[in-house]
């Protein structure tokens, strides 16, 4: 799939939930295109509820968004390459705490890798689905 398709669709807070496995729901205007320090507000299955902020956008090569709840922050920054098949994205993400929440933060921040790698995953095929 082209790059553009998967930039587009990614970068979208309001697809969050078709891809995202541990995602409720997210509320932001159902108009509001993506943009530079568009916020929103998700629900996550287990109920934690982080704000929200896209922080860098150049399309479609990057895409990065920072969340945060009670002591807990967390970075994503999804990188896109155009390859000889459609695209690949590549994911960088940080997870950290303070106070109470410095454990649970490290332990959230290793399990995240392979969340998020799953997730990407998910999304391509559902993009994938689409296009045939």
């Amino acid at each position: 799939m082209p790059v553009e398709v998967a930039y587009a669709y990614l970068s979208d807070p309001r697809n969050r939930p078709q891809w995202q496995s541990s995602l409720r729901s997210v509320t932001v205007p159902v108009d509001e295109e993506p943009h530079l320090g568009q916020r929103w507000q998700e629900t996550t299955s287990v109920g934690v509820r982080p704000q929200m902020e896209i922080i860098e956008m150049d399309p479609p090569l990057v895409w990065a968004e920072r969340g945060s709840w009670r002591g807990v922050s967390a970075t994503l920054t999804l990188g896109f390459a155009r390859t000889p098949r459609g695209c690949r994205v590549e994911i960088r993400g940080d997870v950290g705490g303070r106070g109470v929440y410095v454990v649970p933060a490290a332990v959230a921040g290793r399990l995240a890798g392979l969340a998020v790698a799953a997730d990407v995953r998910k999304a391509g095929r559902i993009l994938a689905e689409r296009d045939s």
